[in-house]
């Protein structure tokens, strides 16, 4: 356990002493009370990404070593600047049509300017990494040739549902639809094209990524320059899916804190541990012996988007959707032991 975990530990003492000084620096006598925030994000993180690592171990198991160990490197850098960081400027400074350099000094220097116009733009936010989830979740739900059905008359249906080409695009279609109903006119067309962009970038990546896979698996010319192109796909789809699990993160986290260096540093830490938990499910091949954990994951996964989708318009709690997503885990667990155990006794 230590091995896999080795690496979290590094970056949570590293991230609490700088949260501790840079604390201090700003407000004598406050690093403690900082640290326990820190925590408190870490487990926010965690919670909500759980089902993340899940997921992200399915699609890891079909990676070569090399990318595996980029995704922990490199992954965790884009995790924490890219996606704590970067990417909630850019959606601020896009959709509150505020130049970056603005909003980026806003973000650090007045936050609670930065946190109105974030406001103004989680319903954008939310909406693409909805719909992405949601298409993660009904392609999963719609495979007719998935074979093992954890809600078995449940999940048979929705597996016969396969045979109808293009239905989770005209399901998520339709749920963009409903979102933008119920904003305020002048956010409808932001919602819409965020939601758009969410289900596009699904059915590119995740075509490019499957259309890569097949090509590595024949015997042609270049095939080591196609594996690494299917990697790199890989790759990208792994960071994406890592973005829409963190977008009500990052959104909640400002409930926790104001200061964007200290949330940054609190899911930093989280998002550490979920890819050191992920790395850990594939080289002990834990899918393999809990063979109903990747449907608890996807049934995680699919309430997660229905819940960012209603909270475009209505505010639930972050706490409900990380209690959701590891009700469902914590029964996919137990129903994998009983499953096993009843093997067991049958040889």
């Amino acid at each position: 356990m230590i091995k896999y975990f080795k690496g979290s530990i590094i970056v949570t003492i590293i991230g609490l002493i700088i949260a501790y000084f840079y604390s201090e620096h700003q407000l004598c006598g406050s690093g403690l009370k900082t640290l326990f925030i820190v925590f408190i994000l870490s487990v926010l993180e965690i919670s909500l990404s759980f089902d993340n690592a899940v997921v992200n171990a399915v699609k890891l198991e079909h990676m070569t070593p090399k990318w595996q160990h980029r995704f922990i490197t490199w992954g965790i850098l884009i995790a924490v600047f890219g996606m704590r960081l970067l990417f909630p400027i850019i959606i601020v400074s896009t959709f509150a049509q505020v130049k970056i350099i603005e909003t980026a000094k806003m973000a650090l220097f007045d936050i609670n300017k930065y946190t109105y116009y974030l406001h103004q733009t989680h319903a954008s936010i939310l909406a693409f990494g909805g719909v992405f989830l949601m298409m993660l979740f009904l392609h999963y739900m719609f495979n007719e040739h998935k074979k093992i059905h954890w809600i078995t008359s449940l999940e048979k249906r929705l597996s016969c549902c396969g045979q109808i080409e293009g239905l989770e695009t005209c399901i998520c279609i339709f749920l963009i639809y409903l979102m933008q109903h119920f904003q305020p006119i002048t956010h409808r067309l932001p919602v819409i094209i965020s939601g758009l962009c969410g289900l596009v970038l699904y059915l590119l990546v995740h075509g490019l990524s499957d259309f890569m896979q097949k090509k590595t698996q024949g015997r042609f010319e270049g095939a080591i320059n196609t594996s690494f192109k299917a990697g790199l796909i890989s790759f990208i789809y792994l960071e994406l899916l890592d973005a829409s699990f963190s977008l009500d993160g990052v959104l909640g986290a400002f409930a926790i804190s104001k200061d964007l260096i200290i949330i940054m540093i609190g899911l930093a830490i989280g998002a550490m541990f979920v890819r050191s938990l992920t790395i850990m499910l594939v080289e002990k091949q834990t899918l393999k012996q809990y063979i109903y954990l990747e449907h608890g994951a996807h049934w995680a996964i699919g309430t997660l988007a229905l819940i960012m989708m209603i909270s475009t318009k209505i505010e639930i709690s972050e706490i409900v959707t990380g209690l959701l997503g590891l009700i469902f885990i914590t029964l996919a667990f137990i129903s994998s032991l009983i499953y096993n155990k009843r093997q067991e006794n049958n040889e």
